[in-house]
């Protein structure tokens, strides 16, 4: 990946889930269609930056500005009864 002169880094959340097998599943939610899992946390995570900014490349520079002006992002978790 070429990186531009002057380019810009922006903070995007990830969520990570272990599944029953023992992977790390990772997922950007701000981005349709981003995730991917890793053996380990760290080469989860390593996973998703390169999905991520394979993501980016194919979005609109709009989307990305749009990504740029996100000031904070929160997790919540809500009681459900089931």
């Amino acid at each position: 990946m070429i990186k531009m002169a002057g380019a810009k880094k922006i903070y995007l959340p990830v969520l990570v889930e272990k599944d029953e097998d023992g992977f790390y599943v990772v997922e950007c939610p701000l981005l349709q269609g981003c995730y991917t899992q890793g053996k380990t946390l760290d080469e989860a995570l390593k996973n998703i930056h390169e999905v991520i900014e394979l993501c980016l490349e194919e979005q609109k520079e709009e989307i990305v500005e749009q990504l740029d002006a996100i000031q904070e992002f929160s997790y919540h978790v809500v009681p459900v009864e089931v």
